[in-house]
């Protein structure tokens, strides 16, 4: 008998060390020996199990940690609290929502869920699968006396961006500590609008002294502040952040530096960032982001070349900048130099050849990325051909994205019913429309915005008004669509009432709105609605007038026979006029056959471009209605000098979903030849 409690000892003591063994070798990541050691346990405990499952675990590896668990089971071996919390675990990172379903069933076998670290597993695994009503269902089960549950319930009506949920959990926690009344603001502050309540959260944890604002804290009130261009309220979450001694924290630091760039307080994000011993890459990104966003290409080529690392985003953000700044080479051998070409830098770059009419070579890297492109590739070669006015190309580009089944994204659509517009293509427009129709895309106002400007300029105010209607949230673009859809069909008075709806609606009128309200007073020939609407712009919405607003009042102002006071506008305004503005000054001279102004006028453009053909041709046509045939002549001569020669109009023609162009003795169409052999047999 004593011999064998002396074997069982022994049996125990090898037990334990071989379960310590395979312990410290997977902390040091050599998992196979761990494995190797396990297999050949002549005899294995609960202990043995469960620290196999946690090694795999704790190294990713999760679907090997519920194999072992399987294999647990079917060997009859007893599930413990432990294994629970480590099965549960895995489920939710993977997250596997049927082998966390058949865990829950084996707790409520064991009579385990009632265990404090058992329920908030359960309610981990349901939080991180999305499964809001079982999580929910778990905690109105285990709530009580059970502090965890409460955070952990907290957090995953966050997770699913359930607020009013979330905040009401959080008033009634029996005790609120840091990560509460920080996972609380974190929700608030990324939800449109939420920001006020984030701030104001914020402040009563201090007011309460509930609990002191950790880093994680901090970081998330500074980043708020920056998504809302609160400069005040983040500079005094900054001062905060040296109070506490996390001013120099790199998650602070970087918050800092995002935050002054956002706000455009680019100096100030300069002084943060080089305040940092070892700046991210992150950090160095943000820094040039806000330089770039602030026109200071310079600075940010000096801190991009002083990085000794720089990764695929840096290259990104500097290839943008020169393109944009019109600094084509350079983005080309910034492209070329880059170490690594990841599918970002191709898109990129598709969208940098495509706006300096380099089709081919975006076509080129368009076709390289045919293993791994992804919907913004095909989203840049489409916005690529509608750039270079190939609407055609775009729309069948679209046709092989659907045929392969690649995600449409919101953009890809907006690009598409724009093409459709450029070709006058209702129909095509309408096929789109209802593939659209079956995504959740369809109430987007970005999408809904570029809708409503596609049918306006089909001639369909109609289906226009329909899809505005179905828009979630109307934004100033939306609006300002359907108005000028209204303006360009002469819809003023409908226009105008537009506008005050939308005022009414709380929505700010913007440039662009009252570009469109201009043109609906020029078509209908309201002056005085016209000249009011002007002056609003500046006194009541503080809205600076541009050349386009200049160019729409004066063509108000003369087409209503009013040419004087249009020559005195342009004298007037802050800037010197341009061909566009004193052309629409010119046709009201032709309109009402006014010499005086329409020669002044002529003469400037002239000017300012010798070889005006339009100038020379509305005063061809002014001295012909006032019976000047010499100074008629002397124009034509003119133009003959100059070698004009008019561009050949042409019509088009929707044929099997396809748009046919053509202009006269148009031989080009392949159907031309079978038209010729019809015509002569007849």
């Amino acid at each position: 008998m004593l011999k064998n409690l002396v074997t069982d000892c022994l049996g125990k003591r090898d037990i334990t060390s071989t379960n310590m063994a395979i312990t410290s070798h997977s902390r040091n990541g050599q998992l196979d020996i761990a494995r190797k050691l396990f297999d050949e346990m002549p005899q294995r405990t609960v202990v043995s199990w469960n620290t196999m499952i946690s090694a795999y675990s704790k190294c990713g590896r999760f679907e090997e940690g519920l194999n072992v668990l399987s294999s647990m089971h079917f060997n009859n071996v007893k599930l413990n609290e432990t294994t629970f919390c480590s099965g549960l675990s895995a489920t939710a990172r993977l997250p596997s929502y049927y082998a966390g379903k058949q865990l829950h069933g084996l707790v409520l076998r064991s009579a385990l869920e009632s265990f404090q670290l058992v329920g908030s597993a359960l309610l981990y695994f349901y939080a991180n699968c999305y499964e809001i009503e079982e999580a929910r269902q778990v905690f109105n089960d285990l709530h009580e006396g059970n502090g965890l549950l409460w955070s952990l319930m907290l957090v995953c009506y966050v997770q699913c961006n359930l607020l009013d949920d979330a905040l009401d959990v959080f008033n009634r926690m029996p005790a609120r500590d840091i990560v509460a009344w920080t996972a609380v603001m974190s929700g608030f502050s990324k939800r449109d609008g939420g920001f006020e309540k984030s701030l104001e959260l914020f402040c009563l944890m201090r007011r309460r002294g509930e609990a002191e604002p950790n880093e994680f804290t901090l970081d998330c009130v500074i980043r708020a502040c920056g998504r809302f261009a609160a400069l005040l309220e983040g500079k005094t979450v900054h001062g905060l952040a040296i109070k506490y001694g996390f001013e120099f924290e790199h998650s602070i630091s970087g918050a800092l530096i995002d935050f002054y760039c956002s706000c455009k307080s680019i100096d100030d994000g300069k002084r943060a960032y080089l305040g940092v011993s070892n700046p991210s890459m992150s950090d160095s990104n943000s820094l040039i982001e806000g330089l770039l966003g602030g026109g200071r290409i310079e600075e940010a080529e000096l801190v991009f070349n002083g990085l000794v690392k720089k990764n695929p985003t840096t290259y990104n953000l500097m290839i943008k900048a020169y393109s944009l700044a019109g600094r084509f080479e350079d983005s080309v051998k910034l492209f070329l130099k880059m170490p690594q070409k990841v599918l970002a830098s191709m898109n990129t770059m598709i969208s940098v050849y495509s706006r300096y009419g380099n089709l081919n070579k975006a076509f080129e890297l368009f076709e390289v990325t045919k293993e791994e492109r992804n919907t913004v590739t095909w989203n840049s070669m489409i916005s690529a051909y509608i750039h270079n006015n190939q609407p055609e190309n775009a729309l069948e580009l679209y046709i092989s994205m659907h045929k392969l089944s690649v995600e449409k994204s919101r953009s890809t659509f907006s690009s598409l019913f724009h093409a459709c517009s450029c070709l006058g293509s209702l129909r095509q427009g309408q096929l789109l429309h209802a593939q659209l129709a079956k995504t959740p895309l369809a109430s987007s106002v970005y999408v809904g915005t570029a809708l409503v400007d596609f049918y306006s300029k089909c001639g369909s105010v109609t289906d226009a008004q329909s899809s505005f209607i179905n828009i979630l949230n109307p934004n100033v673009a939306a609006w300002t669509a359907l108005l000028n859809g209204y303006a360009h069909h002469g819809l003023c008075s409908e226009a105008i009432l537009l506008l005050e709806n939308m005022v009414n609606q709380g929505i700010k009128p913007n440039e662009a709105t009252f570009v469109g309200v201009l043109s609906a007073c020029a078509h209908a020939g309201w002056v005085n609605e016209g000249m009011r609407y002007l002056r609003l712009m500046k006194e009541i919405y503080g809205i600076e007038l541009t050349m386009e607003h200049f160019t729409y009042a004066v063509d108000l102002l003369g087409q209503s026979g009013h040419i004087q006071e249009a020559e005195e506008m342009i004298k007037e305004m802050p800037f010197e006029p341009d061909s566009v503005v004193l052309g629409a000054l010119l046709k009201a001279c032709c309109l009402w056959l006014d010499v005086e102004v329409g020669e002044r006028v002529a003469q400037k453009m002239v000017d300012m471009n010798p070889k005006s053909i339009f100038a020379y041709v509305i005063m061809s046509n002014i001295y012909s209605g006032i019976g000047r045939w010499k100074d008629k002549i002397k124009v034509r001569q003119i133009l003959r000098d100059l070698e004009v020669k008019k561009d050949p109009g042409c019509s088009w023609v929707e044929v099997d979903n396809k748009v046919c162009v053509f202009s006269v003795e148009d031989r080009s169409h392949r159907c031309y030849n079978i038209k010729n052999l019809q015509v002569s047999s007849t």
